[in-house]
């Protein structure tokens, strides 16, 4: 099909001083588009560029053009972490299953989106590719869309459809799309995931995200039956359950036997597997993370991690004290919508300590630390030292089942706060 373009400088020509610009997500994040608008700092002001992760270098963050960008981000990648931690750039906490309201209730509205397509089919329809998510939204309400279109984006089924006529200006590309790619687990990675593996039961509705340890407990997974999926993202890690016929979802309620994702990270392995694959469908986050529809499928076991739990549950995920970190996410969402599924798991896994030999099973959090997911919802906790079943125990209990599945060198620490603040049952919670 034949289509009118521009280039992307002519198309990023309409942004205007004062405008608020959406960048498409992840490995969807329009390049070009945003090279040729951060070219334009000279004659912009006070544009606000709203965003979750994206891939490349953010230039529009750099201190010499605070006065043409500001970001206001609602999830903080490594490549904008250290302005936003310097304050040159803000973050929003904000569940994910809620963004795509904060556009369609003129809450955030939109000027302009910048997004990131597969060229059209012969009906005029482009797909929003790997990253539906908050991009749906987005695209619906924006005054003005630029899509950079581009041979190599994946035309993903589902709900992320967008037609020409949606499209106020078209920047043709052939470039690759971003690859994260999977890296060598180490012992206590491997460790963690098999304890979570062994949490999950036959005919079970996953969620987890890309990383060492969703991808530990994948390869911990090939001996288990009728899995199926139903995440906010995955990676890579699936496809080899996927093939092995371990990931069927015969045992879904809603969307069986489909896999049902928001948006994908990973290497061209995946995106050739998703690409015009009806076994793939893409929803946006209000969707997908929407916990009436999570709660629907059987045995949700939701697998997230933490950078910080204190000794009474609190999980802290979006920051190490007062530092904004990464940012809330879809945690919350599936943790409290595998709890209400019917044989649901919500799992918090994390290794026992970080990488400079502290901690992360606390007496307290670190003080400016958020608590992403209250104590009241957190059930399981898993490090490379063991499984700790939350549910139902008072704060002493929790006290005694965290510490022990805490580093040995930090369990005694957190007996004997526990112990000062709870008291005991007359014998060491060692």
């Amino acid at each position: 099909m034949h289509y009118p373009t521009l280039s992307a400088e002519d198309a990023v020509a309409r942004i205007k001083s004062g405008d608020r610009v959406f960048l498409h997500t992840a490995a969807a994040t329009p390049q070009r588009l945003v090279e040729a608008m951060v070219q334009r700092a000279g004659e912009l002001r006070d544009v606000e560029i709203v965003s979750l992760h994206t891939e490349g270098t953010a230039a529009y963050t750099l201190p010499h053009y605070h006065e043409s960008f500001r970001l206001n981000t609602f999830f903080v990648g490594k490549n904008v972490r250290g302005a936003v931690q310097s304050g040159c750039a803000d973050a929003i906490p904000v569940f994910l299953s809620d963004i795509p309201s904060l556009f369609f209730n003129q809450i955030l509205p939109l000027d302009v989106a910048l997004v990131h397509v597969s060229p059209p089919d012969r009906h005029g329809y482009c797909s929003l590719g790997v990253s539906v998510d908050i991009a749906l939204a987005a695209v619906h309400t924006a005054k003005l869309v630029i899509a950079q279109v581009n041979s190599n984006m994946p035309r993903t089924h589902g709900e992320g459809l967008l037609h020409t006529s949606k499209i106020h200006a078209m920047v043709e590309v052939d470039d690759p799309i971003p690859e994260t790619p999977r890296h060598p687990l180490s012992d206590t990675e491997i460790r963690i995931g098999h304890h979570v593996a062994s949490l999950v039961e036959d005919g079970a509705t996953l969620q987890m995200g890309i990383g060492a340890i969703p991808d530990a407990t994948l390869a911990a997974l090939s001996g288990h039956r009728d899995l199926g999926i139903h995440s906010e993202m995955f990676s890579d890690g699936l496809l080899d359950l996927v093939e092995k016929g371990v990931i069927n979802g015969s045992k879904k309620r809603t969307h069986k036997e489909i896999i049902v994702a928001s948006f994908l990270v990973g290497t061209r392995r995946l995106y050739d597997f998703v690409d015009d694959n009806p076994l793939v469908e893409m929803f946006p986050s209000d969707y997908v993370n929407d916990t009436r529809e999570i709660r629907k499928n059987p045995k949700v076991t939701a697998i997230n991690s933490a950078l910080e739990i204190d000794m009474t549950g609190q999980v802290c995920a979006d920051s190490i004290g007062h530092k904004y970190y990464s940012g809330v996410g879809g945690q919350m969402d599936f943790i409290r919508g595998a709890a209400l599924s019917k044989g649901g798991k919500p799992i918090i896994a994390l290794p026992s300590m970080t990488r400079h030999g502290l901690s992360r099973i606390v007496p307290q959090l670190n003080p400016g630390a958020g608590v992403v997911t209250t104590r009241a919802h957190v059930q399981y906790v898993v490090t490379e030292f063991g499984i700790a079943n939350l549910q139902g125990k008072n704060l002493r209990q929790r006290a005694e089942a965290l510490a022990a599945i805490a580093h040995p060198d930090f369990r005694e620490d957190i007996c004997r706060k526990a112990h000062e603040l709870y008291g005991s049952y007359g014998r060491s919670c060692m």
